[in-house]
């Protein structure tokens, strides 16, 4: 089969489309002819920090949509010709607190989804969502599933409250921005470049200001009661004074700097709540594709390259030229 593998030199230079074994099946197991895989950030880290030459060969990737092609003979949830997406999360199956241990994504440290075929136990696949196309759903389980957990089992997001989100535009922000607008609650949000903001407003953010400014300016009759924190060093003292006291920061990435440096004083006087969250259990997963098939939620789907423009797809996201997602077209 062909695939999207990291292999011999470190970083995007070790990326090559070859031609890889595809895995026995075992008896539990479901191979699904992948028509999209969605990419994601995580996949650039594999491959620029995680993933280095000397290591085997690795197909990156966590998302799929596709059709299964053959299953094992002990599986009963699945039958040739379903069509299925793909749970990225492996080893997390009720709600929990954390991710137990044990927990992994798809794509690292197995092998991902960037092939013409992934395998995996029928427990790590769902039913694609009947109102959404291959494309649609092949880029939705990572970001959306991160989305959800961070708004409504952490962030414990409500009706008529207000939601900010620095850095619009990641393909996870785009799912928050919907699912909020979804049931009901007012959106900020900020973004360094205009035609993001724009972008932003298009979907029905009620503010978009830029991520440079002052916010506590730009938004003086605001009151934040969630923030969504992706970007770690460069803003988070600016998201901690725009919160409401006793407001509540969830974060669940950083693409500046991982330390950060507050003032604990301000932070316990102003009752703060910050939470870490990541991705979700597949109870969680099962209950987002409920949640976006009742609100006919789709993706914000930005560009879908062919295998062969790997490089140019991770150069794409490396730059955040994407609003929303983008994917892989395999078949």
């Amino acid at each position: 089969m062909r695939a999207i593998v990291h292999e011999g030199k470190d970083g995007l230079e070790g990326l090559k489309l070859k031609e890889m074994q595809n895995s026995q099946l075992n008896d539990n197991e479901v191979r699904v002819k992948v028509h999209t895989a969605g990419m994601n950030r995580r996949d650039l880290a594999v491959v620029t920090k995680r993933h280095k030459a000397e290591d085997p060969a690795l197909i990156p990737g966590s998302d799929a949509s596709g059709t299964v092609e053959t299953v094992g003979k002990c599986v009963t949830k699945f039958k040739e010709g379903d069509e299925v997406i793909v749970n990225p999360g492996l080893g997390w199956q009720k709600n929990s607190d954390a991710p137990p241990e044990g927990f992994e994504i798809v794509g690292l440290p197995d092998h991902g989804t960037f092939a013409e075929y992934y395998t995996c136990t029928e427990d790590h696949l769902e039913r694609k969502p009947e109102h959404l196309t291959f494309e649609e759903a092949g880029v939705l389980p990572l970001a959306a599933l991160t989305a959800y957990r961070a708004l409504f089992t952490r962030g414990n997001l409500e009706a008529g409250q207000t939601v900010m989100l620095p850095g619009i535009g990641s393909g996870v922000l785009t799912f928050c921005l919907k699912f909020a607008k979804a049931i009901g609650a007012r959106v900020i949000v900020t973004s360094r470049t205009e035609s993001k903001q724009k972008e932003a407003l298009k979907l029905s953010a009620d503010v978009a200001i830029s991520t440079e400014e002052n916010w506590q300016e730009a938004l003086a009759s605001e009151q934040v009661d969630l923030l969504i924190e992706t970007i770690g060093n460069a803003t988070f003292n600016k998201s901690l004074d725009i919160v409401r006291k006793g407001g509540t920061i969830v974060t669940f990435g950083s693409t500046t700097d991982d330390e950060v440096t507050i003032n604990i004083r301000q932070f316990f006087y102003g009752q703060y709540n910050l939470l870490g969250s990541t991705m979700g259990s597949a109870e969680e997963f099962r209950e987002m594709l409920g949640f976006i098939s009742e609100h006919k939620i789709k993706p914000q789907l930005d560009k879908v390259f062919s295998m062969e423009q790997y490089k140019e797809a991770f150069e794409y996201i490396q730059e955040s030229k994407n609003f929303g997602k983008i994917g892989f077209q395999v078949r």
